[in-house]
């Protein structure tokens, strides 16, 4: 059946709908990723949002049970050149489209992924919907318009867990602050031997400081962190009194609390193959990144906090650290899922940070 991306701006991109029916409305955004569909559908970062792969085939290799980085999907829709229905994988266990099919998520393919995602370039993200069969065009133009774009306060209480939960055993403590977290993130310290303490982003400073923890590890998340004004009130709680990571959103948040402003990124920066250089060492890592806001360098204030990371595309925040405190964070993803693995060493220096009981160099 024909199926139907119409954007806000009244553009439309016509395909093939993979599931008769379904419908959706959220923020368009591109991902670049050769590799690591499973990963990028359930990672919670995309809630709220319909996402278009610029690789031309997706679902070649299937969907397994151990490369997913949430239960079930999280993005509202996906767009495709083409959807390979007959995977080819010795790990595979179901189909990409019988994946998405159990959990009425939208996929369009046949689309010209490369022109589509040369004009959200040119004139930035934007809202869509996503449809299929008989269409009033008017109506849906008028919809597409209309409806407001999902926030963080919906977004987050969407991905974060209801109650505190401990993931393994072991030295040391370390507190997530769920914001949207990726399971590669717990599974990394799980394997490190520590014991983690998942919060919810409802939680307040005191209840995370209640387990006395060793480390606060702030997660990624989706949305605007200007929509999550309870978890800069968490964060600035948390400063001076415990070693604390920021990871994508988290790293947002941080800036925040610690007096600096974040702006909207014209079209975001999703994919695998982002450079950025650390300052301190000069060394340039290729990173995963899946964020559409960014931090103002400008607005930190600079006798307490310096940039530390920077994007070599387009030389915005990647990272920060702060003078005098335990305290630092990265605006892409160290734990790869999916991506390269050349930024663990963030995991490993927080763990290091921690050993020396928050006490840091420089």
């Amino acid at each position: 059946m024909e199926a139907y991306l119409i954007l806000e701006d009244g553009t439309i991109f016509q395909g093939e709908a993979l599931e008769a029916g379904y419908f959706c409305h959220g923020e368009v955004v591109f991902n670049t990723s050769m590799t690591g569909y499973q990963e990028i559908l359930t990672d919670p970062s995309y809630c709220g949002q319909i996402v278009v792969l610029t690789y031309p085939l997706i679902g070649n290799y299937g969907i397994n049970e151990e490369d997913r980085e949430a239960p079930r999907p999280q993005v509202l829709g996906l767009v495709v050149r083409e959807a390979c229905l007959e995977p080819s994988n010795w790990r595979a266990q179901e189909t990409l489209a019988s994946y998405l099919k159990r959990y009425r998520i939208p996929v369009i393919q046949g689309v010209d992924t490369r022109a589509l995602t040369r004009h959200l370039r040119t004139r930035g993200t934007m809202r869509g919907i996503l449809t299929s069969g008989q269409v009033d065009w008017e109506e849906v133009k008028r919809l597409v318009r209309q409806t407001p774009p999902l926030s963080g306060d919906k977004l987050v209480p969407a991905v974060t867990n209801s109650q505190p939960y401990v993931l393994g055993e072991g030295s040391p403590r370390i507190a997530v602050y769920n914001l949207g977290v990726k399971q590669s993130i717990l599974e990394w310290f799980i394997k490190q031997g520590c014991s983690v303490t998942v919060f919810p982003a409802h939680s307040t400073a005191e209840d995370i400081l209640a387990i006395q923890p060793d480390g606060v590890l702030l997660s990624n998340g989706p949305g605007d962190p200007k929509d999550v004004p309870y978890g800069v009130e968490t964060v600035k709680g948390l400063l001076g009194k415990v070693p604390i990571l920021g990871i994508c959103l988290g790293h947002q948040i941080l800036a925040l609390a610690l007096g600096g402003d974040t702006f909207k990124l014209h079209f975001g920066h999703r994919g695998g193959n982002h450079p950025v250089k650390d300052l301190t060492t000069g060394r340039v890592y290729i990173t995963s990144q899946n964020h559409g806001y960014a931090v103002a360098a400008g607005s930190l204030p600079s006798e307490e906090v310096y940039v530390s990371h920077i994007n070599l595309n387009d030389d915005t925040v990647e990272g920060l650290r702060h003078r005098y405190l335990p305290v630092f964070s990265v605006q892409y993803h160290p734990e790869a899922g999916p991506g390269p693995r050349d930024s663990e060493y963030i995991f490993r220096e927080f763990l290091e940070l921690i050993s020396n009981k928050g006490c840091r160099k420089g």
